[in-house]
């Protein structure tokens, strides 16, 4: 069995805000160091007590079931935070890889805040009420959240709810890493487009040639095609 430390697509940053694009690179990177033999748990699926994970539970009891499972299952750094109060600000000072929320039962208010600071923190984030509604269920998605577990709150099944959050995460981060990278390319391609209209206007180019003048200037100044037709578009635009 492999740990969750392997299947969480980053290491754990100085700060929050990194794309999934940054995301999806990082988890290249891990899938290469664990081809060469390094960073696999060790026989018997031991998992590893690096992982952070902070609990956002106002009610003592119920944040003790989250703990006792998570410690059970080795986890070591395991942070409850027993306040809503500044939630953002103390999650961000606590840098977790991942967090659990605990709402028993959320009022709409309750749950709007959570959602907020899902979408603000790109972490895998679960959720646990015990009554909900499909709204909710469906605010949470879009919000972001990796798990949202209604009812069933048992310390045995939180090892592979945390399992789930984080799978979940991750092939969210990698959808969204290709979706960023098709729109930067198509964006790109429409630059490129308007930096030849311009060139083939302007000094009574073919298409053909007008890409090839790009390419060249750009190998001669040891820069990207598309920042050239950039510098062509903004030159252009002086020139009106």
């Amino acid at each position: 069995m492999t740990g969750l430390r392997e299947r969480l697509a980053f290491k754990r940053p100085s700060g929050f805000g990194r794309s999934a694009a940054e995301n999806s690179v990082l988890a290249e990177m891990r899938k290469g160091s664990d081809q060469s033999g390094h960073g696999s748990s060790p026989p018997g699926g031991q998992r590893d007590s690096t992982l952070k994970i902070a609990i956002v539970d106002e009610s003592p009891v119920r944040a003790a079931i989250l703990e006792d499972g998570l410690r059970e299952a080795g986890f070591l750094q395991v942070e409850r935070i027993a306040e809503h109060r500044n939630l953002l600000a103390r999650i961000y000072a606590l840098d977790p890889d991942v967090i659990l929320i605990d709402l028993e039962s959320p009022s709409r208010d309750m749950l709007e805040q959570m959602f907020q600071m899902s979408r603000a923190v790109k972490r895998p984030v679960a959720m646990f009420v015990d009554q909900s509604d499909r709204a909710s269920i469906q605010a949470a998605v879009d919000a972001g959240v990796s798990a949202y577990i209604v009812g069933g709150l048992r310390k045995e099944r939180i090892t592979s709810i945390l399992d789930l959050c984080i799978s979940r995460f991750n092939a969210f981060s990698r959808l969204q890493a290709e979706l960023d990278r098709a729109k930067d390319a198509l964006d790109e391609r429409k630059v490129i487009d308007r930096a030849k209209g311009v060139l083939m206007k302007a000094k009574k180019l073919s298409e053909e040639e007008a890409y090839a003048l790009l390419r060249k200037t750009a190998m001669n100044e040891n820069k990207k095609i598309v920042d050239i037709a950039q510098s062509v578009l903004t030159a252009s635009e002086l020139f009106k």
